[in-house]
């Protein structure tokens, strides 16, 4: 057998590790596209509790609403939809991807700054509508506190 000269290699690891490489904003979209996936993996427990719910009748459907409107239920809802959304679109880029296009420096750049864009401005048009429900409870509240209701 032939012995390969090992004298002057140095021990290096057979594949470069995260700590390697400069964070990049495709490779960190890369990898929120992946945790986005693990985390609609596990939110479909969501969608098999509300369907169980739904099927054992009204009371098991009122704990269920109950909890979702608690404020971690909310977290968990927005958590859920942040997660769907952002997937999807990853999801849309990969498809023109795949069609052979969106490669050119520009598309990417274009394409990365949508995305970027939507990642930082989704939050604040989601919790719209969610500040503006808790803001008219808070009103009716208020109002039937006060015997005007």
């Amino acid at each position: 057998m032939v012995e390969a000269k090992t004298s002057g290699l140095k021990d290096r690891p057979l594949s470069p590790h995260l700590q390697i490489y400069r964070p990049m904003l495709t490779m960190m979209m890369s990898i929120v596209h992946r945790l986005t996936g693990a985390a609609l993996y596990l939110g479909m427990l969501l969608l098999v509790w509300w369907l169980i719910a739904a099927a054992a009748g009204p009371n098991a459907y009122a704990s269920l609403q109950w909890f979702m409107e608690t404020l971690l239920g909310r977290l968990i809802l927005f958590g859920y939809t942040w997660a769907l959304i952002h997937h999807m679109l990853g999801g849309i880029r990969h498809l023109i991807w795949d069609t052979g296009r969106g490669f050119g420096a520009q598309e990417l750049g274009y394409a990365k700054y949508f995305l970027l864009t939507f990642f930082l401005s989704f939050p604040a048009y989601a919790l719209l509508p969610w500040v503006r429900r808790m803001l008219d409870y808070a009103e009716e509240r208020n109002r039937a506190a006060a015997g005007g209701g």
